[in-house]
């Protein structure tokens, strides 16, 4: 199954975003409605604390009022009657004008009586202060009017009762009427007095949020911020503060304070803050209210302050984590996560895990280490087990049960290997291992890269021997060989099948021409290395080699092979062994790559000219043209009968520059080394013999028996 690869619903940076958003939001909230909260409840109690004081204040400013009010008039009285008669009548309206100069708000004093067994009440005397009336451009009749229509209220007030009374709409302004008690030679008489509520306007004050008003004992309006309400002569017997007050009148509260609801200017229901005092003088109360919404406007509008400013410090909050877990933590985990996706894909080699920062000191420097470290791992991994196969494996491409699959098998060894291994013995002494070694990997890395660019695996080093396999990663399905010929499929993945193994072996056939021109190329970089070291002591060397390649094309059995603890993705099989032993026969045949009858029958159709095609290739398989010829011994395989091996000659249309520059684009080619391959290369077995310095074989006296007795010369 391959790796998928996984979507980014969520990135990091908008997690981080959201969560420290999420806690500022929360953090700034906490904060506001806490802060709103305790500031409320102070103010709160602030106000109900200066809505009594204010209540408590204007109630006493009231009583004082009205008391002096009371007080002055009956010493005026007293003193009138004391001297009235006579030569002091001058007197008295000397002592009545010096009153109303001292007492410019008093508009008018009436006494009247009401005698025993009768209803009428006679005018005893009568006050007025001419200056009152003209100031204030008053009528004298109004009076009379507010007289005749408050006739019950002045026979309470002759009974004994004090009252307070709003004369403002008989004199279309703010006059107030206090209707005294008075006893005079036991007549029952009453006092009214008429005066300006200007002074107790003054006193209740006005244009503060707190409103304050005055009401009789029969809740008639007498006094309010809005004069037009007293002198429309408003009661307020249904305002919720009047009602709570007369309410509790049984329980004798003179003064209280409460949380009432009622409308507002707009005529929203709100809440108020209401205190009332009574005073003493004819049963008047004194009520302060103010609207909550009022008092707490100012904690409202801090409140929606800071909720402007929680929404700007959890904006610029979030959009200084998302500038900052892009430049230093998004950023850097795409680059990381590029890197673990090529990983995944096998591109162990990728040039994105260079560009991780690993010095950094957190979190990410460290997963930037990891994953170098990890790139070195499988690195090393893939070349102590096989590149392909560890590829294949991060790829989650392979499977690890074991298949039959038709493979091509490659093997190559170094001709006279003991002998080049012994000269660097006799020269080097303890030394030689890694002398030895050093030649070996030059070689078998210029060998390998042939195997790797063109699609095949290794499978595994012995000694100086190479063992590759193209096709052993292909995910392969034999299961159509099952089906019945009358299956319309079967003919389809027998197609398939075949152009796949046909272009494994093509792909083997060309990683191994690739290998002619690196060996001529090693062996012309070893000349020159030994001779610019010929005059040391002991002069460094690498010997100039050749080496013999066999190709089989077969099944094989392909899995995973060993213990638990040592274990290798590899093929075995009677094909693998034929391989082996074909690479073997390359010494006696005087050739140095050979492919097995079994390749040559699957290529020669569309790749080799031959008799079979009349000479001649399809369009689009000339670029992979190979030039072979039969090995003129016939071969007698164990389990195959009379078998040929075809020497390879050359691919005359193999692109040598092209092939290395899909793994180095620097790569020059060496023009005396290209006369290997392609289109200069060798046309015939001879000539590539002659190019190589390999001898003509005598055929005649060829005897494979001594190197394999599963093959013999056919006598």
């Amino acid at each position: 199954m391959k790796n998928q690869k996984r979507r980014k619903i969520f990135p990091l940076g908008a997690k981080l975003a959201v969560i420290i958003g999420v806690i500022v939001l929360v953090s700034l909230g906490a904060v506001t409605y806490l802060n709103s909260y305790f500031v409320s409840r102070d103010v709160r109690v602030t106000a109900e604390e200066n809505n009594l004081t204010i209540n408590t204040r204007s109630a006493s400013s009231v009583q004082n009022e009205l008391s002096s009010i009371r007080s002055n008039v009956l010493q005026l009285l007293d003193l009138i009657n004391a001297v009235s008669g006579g030569q002091s009548v001058a007197l008295a309206k000397q002592a009545e004008a010096f009153f109303f100069e001292r007492n410019a708000g008093i508009g008018e004093i009436i006494l009247l009586t009401k005698y025993p067994d009768s209803d009428e009440m006679i005018t005893h005397s009568r006050l007025r202060n001419i200056r009152f009336f003209t100031s204030n451009e008053l009528d004298y009749e109004s009076t009379d009017v507010f007289l005749e229509q408050s006739t019950d209220s002045l026979a309470r007030a002759c009974a004994g009762e004090t009252i307070a009374m709003n004369a403002s709409p008989f004199f279309s302004n703010g006059v107030l009427a206090l209707l005294l008690p008075y006893r005079e030679s036991g007549l029952e008489q009453c006092c009214i007095i008429i005066f300006s509520m200007e002074d107790i306007s003054s006193v209740l004050g006005s244009g503060s949020t707190n409103e304050t008003f005055m009401v009789n004992n029969s809740s008639d309006l007498l006094c309010h911020p809005e004069n037009e309400r007293v002198l429309s002569g408003q009661s307020m017997k249904n305002h919720p503060l009047v009602k709570y007050m007369r309410d509790n009148n049984q329980n004798n509260e003179e003064s209280r304070q409460i949380i009432y609801k009622a409308a507002d200017e707009n005529g929203n229901e709100t809440e108020f803050i209401g205190a009332y005092q009574k005073i003493t003088v004819a049963d008047i109360c004194v009520f302060t209210s103010v609207p909550l919404d009022t008092v707490l406007e100012g904690v409202k509008t801090t409140r929606r302050n800071n909720l402007y400013l929680m929404g700007v410090v959890f904006f610029i909050s979030v959009v200084f984590i998302l500038f900052f877990s892009r430049l230093a933590i998004s950023r850097h985990l795409r680059r990381l996560t590029a890197a673990a996706e090529e990983i995944q894909q096998g591109n162990f080699n990728t040039p994105l895990i260079s560009g991780l920062n690993v010095k950094r000191r957190d979190e990410i420097g460290v997963l930037n280490q990891s994953t170098v470290d990890e790139q070195i791992f499988l690195n090393t991994f893939a070349r102590f087990t096989n590149r392909g196969v560890a590829k294949a494996i991060a790829r989650k491409e392979i499977d690890f049960e074991p298949h039959l699959k038709d493979v091509s098998i490659f093997f190559s060894d170094i001709r006279g290997f003991t002998a080049i291994s012994d000269g660097f013995k006799n020269r080097f002494g303890e030394e030689s291992p890694r002398e030895i070694i050093g030649f070996l990997n030059d070689y078998m890395s210029r060998m390998v890269n042939c195997v790797t660019i063109s699609g095949g695996t290794i499978d595994k080093f012995e000694g100086d021997a190479i063992m590759a396999v193209w096709g052993i990663l292909r995910d392969e399905d034999l299961s159509f060989e099952q089906l019945p010929d009358t299956d319309p499929t079967k003919k389809e993945k027998e197609a398939s099948h075949h152009a796949h193994i046909q272009q494994d072996a093509i792909n083997a056939i060309r990683g191994t021409i690739a290998m002619r021109y690196a060996l001529m190329q090693y062996n012309k970089d070893a000349e020159a290395f030994t001779k610019a070291h010929e005059h040391e002591a002991k002069a460094k060397y690498k010997p100039h080699i050749r080496i013999g390649c066999g190709i089989n094309t077969g099944r094989a059995t392909c899995g995973i092979m060993g213990s638990e603890d040592k274990m290798e993705y590899t093929a075995i099989g009677d094909s693998v062994n034929f391989a082996s032993r074909t690479e073997s026969s390359n010494k006696p045949c005087g050739t140095d790559i050979l492919i097995t009858q079994d390749t040559y029958n699957l290529l020669k159709k569309d790749y080799i000219k031959c008799e079979e095609n009349g000479y001649t290739l399809p369009a689009e398989n000339e670029a992979d043209e190979i030039v072979v010829e039969m090995i003129p011994v016939e071969f007698e395989v164990k389990g195959k009968g009379a078998q040929h091996f075809y020497g390879v000659v050359n691919m005359p249309n193999f692109d040598i520059e092209a092939f290395f520059r899909t793994s180095d684009k620097d790569f020059v080619l060496d023009p005396d080394c290209a006369r290997a391959v392609g289109k200069t290369g060798p046309r015939t077995l001879n000539e590539m013999r002659t190019l190589l310095g390999i001898p003509i074989p005598e055929f005649e006296s060829v005897n494979l028996n001594e190197e394999e007795n599963k093959i013999q010369v056919k006598k």
